[in-house]
């Protein structure tokens, strides 16, 4: 008898505490549509000029 009325008054105590649970989310509500920006073909093209500053090479790090 003793654990019920515990187990109550600690249901109602957080009942009174947080109250009740917040009401639903709809989906259309939590998704969010952009626009994809379009791809830019020349940021990825290759440039033999600037291309050794990507690579590490020890001997060059050392000034050899």
């Amino acid at each position: 008898m003793e654990s019920t009325h515990t187990t109550d008054n600690a249901a109602a105590a957080r009942r009174a505490r947080f109250g009740s649970l917040p009401g639903r989310i709809r989906q259309e509500d939590m998704v969010e549509e952009k626009a994809a920006t379009p791809s830019d073909p020349t940021r990825y093209a290759f440039n033999a000029e600037a291309s050794w500053r990507s690579f590490s090479c020890l001997a060059v790090d050392l000034g050899l």
